[in-house]
């Protein structure tokens, strides 16, 4: 039995989760075996999943576990979980998940895999290495595996199968050395993390006043808005907008770097995007380097131009 990790955001499931479910069914069709997706506290019909390939879905409802803890969503996994083989989308919740129950299961731990495995006997694979600027190709002999798969990497398959819903009763033992003081909600109008769309400023703004020009090409284009380190360092954009090796890890279909200079530690968190647009006043930027396409402009001039002629376009 092949496991997927099914995350959701107050009971609605993420794109991640699709991902996991269509890269653990191509592993089940390499396997001649069949794909559990887990859940927790789900609210969505798991006939959605059904789509992707999960012939079952196991939805534990439990209001233990409505205040997030890795340790104990590990547990709980473990118990119901009697496979060899996990996928995990490579996000914070996972990642904070899969090294407990990898502990438990005594199974190999593999981060960041980019490709569907070259051989499953045993298991190789290519994964990010070095904040994405090389490619390790890893190989296990392990009985018992858990991976985790780079988002936007292996992208998105429909492929139905007849599938089952389950839920099951679970011990949820008390961690004393856990506690959930507050939870910040994010006031995005726009899941960044699941947005195919994102426009993204840094310092060149030169001031958080400015940020209208950004805003405005983003509501065109239907985008969500991002920020480099230092932007939300400075309280120009709340941190929940930062994007980067520190930050939030993205991969869109677009992003568009607006006077942000492309320093290794932003690219880190954004080198998954499909197609990087930069608008940048210095042609030395090292963003160029990187860029599926680049403007060397003044910004002030040239998004509001980008924005009108989109505008236009749409109109």
């Amino acid at each position: 039995m092949i496991y997927a990790y099914i995350e959701n955001s107050n009971g609605k499931y993420k794109k991640s989760a699709f991902e996991a479910v269509s890269y653990a069914k191509t592993l089940a069709d390499n396997l001649n075996d069949s794909v559990t997706a887990l859940t927790f506290n789900s609210e969505e019909n798991s006939e959605v999943l059904y789509k992707y390939g999960a012939s079952q879905v196991v939805n534990v409802k439990n209001e233990a576990l409505k205040t997030f803890n890795p340790k104990t969503y590990a547990s709980v996994i473990e118990q119901i979980a009697d496979g060899t083989l996990f996928v995990f989308s490579h996000s914070g919740e996972s990642l904070s998940i899969a090294p407990y129950l990898a502990k438990a299961k005594n199974a190999a731990y593999i981060t960041n895999v980019i490709a569907v495995p070259e051989s499953v006997s045993p298991f190789r694979a290519k994964r990010n290495s070095f904040s994405g600027k090389a490619i390790a190709l890893v190989e296990t002999s392990m009985p018992n595996l858990l991976i985790t798969i780079a988002q936007g990497a292996v992208g998105i398959k429909e492929n139905p199968v007849q599938g089952s819903e389950e839920n099951p009763v679970v011990t949820v033992a008390e961690d004393p050395h856990y506690k959930v003081e507050s939870v910040e909600k994010s006031s995005e109008k726009l899941n960044l993390k699941e947005a195919e769309l994102v426009v993204s400023g840094g310092r060149g703004m030169k001031s958080p006043e400015n940020w209208g020009i950004l805003e405005d090409l983003a509501e065109t284009l239907g985008a969500a808005t991002a920020c480099s380190k230092p932007v939300a360092d400075s309280g120009w954009r709340p941190h929940a907008e930062h994007v980067g090796q520190t930050g939030k890890s993205i991969a869109p279909k677009l992003y568009i770097a607006i006077g942000i200079s492309g320093a290794i530690q932003h690219l880190a968190g954004v080198n998954g995007s499909k197609t990087m647009v930069v608008i940048n006043n210095d042609p030395e930027a090292p963003f160029f380097k990187s860029a599926d396409y680049g403007v060397v402009a003044d910004l002030f001039e040239a998004v509001p131009k980008l924005t009108e002629k989109l505008r236009d376009f749409k109109g």
